[in-house]
């Protein structure tokens, strides 16, 4: 099942897609939203695996709103205007559509998003190539996660046992894409932590199960743009 949230400015644009959405099968629209701010501070606590987004909007565009959507959500960018598709999909969304938006151009849009939940749903291992070659992770073993200090490129991860292992370049976005979403969370610029070693969580904060200096255990910080979807996961 697709469960979808839709940002536009547009009320006419939304009632026409909300009616789009009903006719095809399997798709739930789970709340829409005329007004991208108040569309960020709900996005984290909703129930839904994927926002479609207008891109021409007045204060702050389709782009800008992505760039602060939690990872584990898919994106369909829908426009009138061509020339933001090359920006659009540096952002790896699932699709961008053009207005005026047909029902047999969405229905290829929602199976490309279908594809990638599935995928994201099954895998319980990631695939990259590494310090040591390519090397398959299971996720299960994965503790935490960094940016590398030596090339911000690459990603440090921290296996449960305590080994080290470098992801080389790739991003925090497109390794998000490979992780469960219900197991993984970003918590920084540089950081995502497995739900798992979380011990400890407050508004700044978390102290992990991970072992850190004397004999204490490695705390981490919380970043702003990072906490309401962290609330949500943990159900506060």
């Amino acid at each position: 099942m697709i469960k979808c949230v839709i940002l536009d400015d547009e009320l006419l644009a939304i009632s026409y897609l909300k009616l789009l959405c009903e006719q095809i099968e399997n798709v739930e629209v789970v709340k829409a939203f005329n007004d991208p701010n108040i569309f960020l501070n709900e996005i984290g606590n909703l129930d839904c695996n994927l926002c479609i987004l207008d891109i021409e909007m007045p204060v702050m565009n389709g782009l800008q709103v992505a760039e602060r959507i939690p990872d584990s959500k898919k994106i369909i960018f829908t426009t009138a205007y061509k020339e933001y598709a090359a920006e659009a999909f540096d952002l790896h969304v699932v699709d961008y559509v053009r207005k005026p938006i047909k029902k047999e151009r969405l229905v290829l849009a929602f199976e490309k998003a279908r594809e990638l939940i599935s995928q994201k749903q099954k895998k319980d291992f990631i695939e990259w190539n590494t310090n040591i070659g390519k090397t398959v992770i299971f996720t299960d073993k994965i503790a935490y996660i960094k940016t590398s200090e030596i090339d911000s490129r690459d990603k440090d991860i921290i296996l449960k046992d305590g080994t080290t292992i470098v992801l080389k370049n790739l991003n925090f976005k497109n390794l998000l894409e490979m992780l469960p979403s219900k197991d993984f969370a970003q918590i920084n610029k540089k950081e995502i932590i497995a739900l798992s070693s979380v011990k400890v969580f407050s508004t700044n904060e978390i102290i992990t199960t991970i072992p850190g200096a004397d004999s204490s255990f490695l705390k981490l910080h919380i970043g702003e743009i990072y906490r309401k979807h962290l609330s949500g996961l943990f159900g506060k």
